[in-house]
């Protein structure tokens, strides 16, 4: 979501810890739902509910990790700041056994892992068994003086615990290897392959797409952004489009998505569909998300699905 450009900024916040909670260690939030018709798709659990569930809790927690009650932080102007996700990644997930009535624990976690990021882990399970895990990325960002989402920038904020050491950080991955590296390697174009897909071919117009209208009712947020759990809808839909209608039931088994830049409502976006594999009862593919305005790459999108 964060086009990231100037030098991050440090707002002064001089902020209480959360009471009980030793300071630097990751924040725990543990709860259940029970599964019903808004929590379920066709093929099982539905990854948008999901998403756009574990980024609030993941907002909530940025509050509680600032020993605040409402996550309503500002910079010095008052101007609003928000935690833009910069990657999402989806592990061992069993969406597709879930369903209606079932009760899906969700036990997350949450640190800072860098001057302005901070990382939670969510872990899925129904009666003790394991059903996924979600990790999300975010950096608290602002937007410039125009007030659009092309100019974003990022904002270190006082008042939080300093980063957590590798060892406490919510993730199973070695700091080299975390997602938020992976991140910031594949936004630098260091990457020459990922996910088995070759990243060093560049895309052109020959590269088949698909062209998507945001709707601003549907797509974006409440802060004017353009939801992260929209870009994923995005992808199902070229995934529908591009696979030829071949499996109503589809179901994510692993997703790692990196955000780069948001678009603003009345922009279209458009889906390119750079790679795909296929066999097996599993699909694989490779997308990129870019505003048609400009040609922006807004995400990089890969995943695997049980078909």
């Amino acid at each position: 979501m964060n086009a990231i450009i100037p030098p991050p900024l440090t707002m002064p916040f001089p902020l209480p810890h959360t009471r009980g909670v030793p300071h630097g260690e990751p924040r725990l939030l543990e709860e259940t739902v029970r599964l019903g018709m808004p929590q379920l798709a066709l093929g099982g659990l539905s990854e948008g509910w999901l998403l756009k569930d574990l980024g609030h809790r993941h907002w909530m927690m940025l509050a509680a990790m600032a020993g605040r009650t409402v996550p309503d932080f500002r910079d010095i102007d008052g101007a609003p700041v928000y935690a833009a996700f910069s990657a999402l990644a989806i592990r061992d997930a069993r969406f597709a056994e879930l369903g209606e009535n079932d009760v899906l624990a969700i036990r997350s976690s949450i640190a800072r892992i860098s001057r302005t990021q901070c990382a939670s882990r969510h872990v899925l399970s129904r009666a003790g068994e394991a059903m996924g895990t979600v990790e999300l990325v975010s950096a608290f960002v602002r937007r410039g003086a125009g007030g659009g989402n092309h100019q974003v920038a990022r904002v270190a904020l006082e008042g939080f615990p300093p980063p957590a050491a590798a060892s406490s950080a919510p993730s199973t991955a070695t700091p080299a290897n975390s997602l938020a590296d992976r991140a910031a390697a594949l936004r630098a174009r260091r990457l020459e392959h990922y996910f088995g897909f070759d990243l060093a071919a560049a895309a052109g117009e020959a590269d088949p797409f698909i062209e998507i209208d945001p709707c601003p009712a549907q797509d974006f947020n409440g802060a004017g952004f353009l939801y992260f759990a929209s870009f994923v809808s995005f992808i199902d839909r070229a995934e529908w489009h591009f696979d030829g209608r071949q499996a109503p039931r589809a179901a994510t088994l692993r997703r790692d998505v990196f955000f780069h830049a948001n678009a603003d409502p009345g922009e279209r976006v458009r889906v390119r569909w750079l790679g795909q594999r296929r066999g097996d009862g599993r699909l694989a593919h490779h997308c990129r998300l870019e505003r048609m305005s400009d040609g922006t790459r807004l995400a990089e999108a890969f995943t695997l699905r049980a078909v």
